[in-house]
């Protein structure tokens, strides 16, 4: 098939369009190259992409809605993946407008161009951050989600909403997939597993927020990739057992669907850093700090659903994440 992958040279993108390739799709993978991070890494990603001939990169803003309505009519996708975003809880106090402009108007035109050229399924990237104030663990997709702590997590529901009411009018098939802490080899320099092997490499403290008082559903991104790639190609159709009485919100009578992508495991903060220390051979000196705003103390995802639909659920432990993303690291910085 011919499949449009937003955000290619990002993290999670790049990393998926390599196992598309592999299997023998096309792959068209749009990225703009911001500097939001390092773009360096992100050419080196777009490089490797670049060495199949299955791949071409679309320099493409998804905020640009006449280039985006070009590259749809020109290229008729069988299957669009939006991972492109504007990510961060952090960055999206410091940044607003940015998030509005990728992730809102951006998916926007993501769905306009769907619609228009008869794609066969959009699946598009949400977050574990919609999740916002609920605290009955595990989290679960069939929960409401209507208290959003960062302008991020509020965009990433909006994309929920907005996918599903083009499932409605257009019968367009939506899978939107809610990721949990993702790390991994190529991962984003802005995030911890990076910050922390950076910094205790160079003998600098560690920041630990909450005072380390924090619980993640750490997730690889080998195991991310899988539950993508896995969800791609079962396309969704309304459930027969909708109730409007008792509305599901991970479902609809429309071909709408929501899932969770997490370990289904949740780990201290604390923990992942001594894994971190194990493989680095090097204990880190932290700098305990207070939560930060938009942030929340624990995520734990509820898979169920996942494994149901399509036979999938994500088992790679912490410390064989942390070994490959670390032997990766030293290899990439030569450290």
């Amino acid at each position: 098939m011919k499949v449009l992958v937003t955000g290619a040279a990002g993290f999670i993108g790049f990393h998926l369009s390599r196992k598309l390739l592999a299997a023998g799709h096309t792959v068209v993978g749009l990225d703009i190259l911001n500097d939001y991070y390092d773009v360096n890494l992100k050419k080196d990603r777009l490089s490797i992409l670049q060495e199949s001939e299955a791949f071409r990169h679309a320099l493409v803003d998804l905020s640009d809605a006449p280039a985006m309505q070009q590259l749809f009519a020109d290229e008729g996708f069988d299957i669009v993946v939006n991972l492109a975003a504007q990510a961060g809880v952090r960055y999206s106090i410091e940044n607003p407008r940015s998030y509005i402009d990728s992730n809102i108007v951006g998916f926007f035109n993501i769905l306009e161009g769907c619609r228009h050229t008869k794609v066969k399924h959009l699946c598009y990237a949400s977050s574990s951050s919609v999740y916002g104030m609920n605290t009955k663990m595990p989290l679960s997709t069939h929960d409401g989600v209507d208290h959003p702590m960062s302008l991020y997590a509020a965009s990433k529901k909006s994309n929920e909403m907005m996918a599903h009411s083009y499932s409605n009018l257009f019968d367009l098939p939506t899978t939107g997939l809610r990721f949990f802490t993702v790390y991994g080899p190529w991962g984003r320099p802005d995030m911890a597993l990076f910050l922390f092997t950076k910094a205790i490499l160079a003998g600098e403290p560690i920041n630990v927020f909450n005072y380390g008082d924090m619980e993640r559903d750490f997730t690889f991104v080998d195991d991310i990739v899988e539950g993508v790639f896995r969800v791609m190609f079962n396309i969704p159709e309304g459930n027969p057992d909708w109730d409007g009485n008792n509305p599901d919100p991970a479902s609809s009578p429309k071909p709408y669907r929501v899932y969770n992508i997490g370990n289904n495991n949740k780990v201290r903060l604390t923990r992942y850093i001594e894994a971190l220390e194990e493989q680095l051979g090097m204990k880190a000196e932290r700098n305990l700090l207070p939560m930060q705003p938009g942030d929340v103390p624990a995520t734990w995802a509820d898979v169920d659903d996942l494994v149901n639909d399509v036979d999938f659920q994500p088992n790679t432990s912490i410390d064989e994440g942390i070994r490959k993303f670390v032997a990766w690291y030293r290899e990439y910085y030569n450290v």
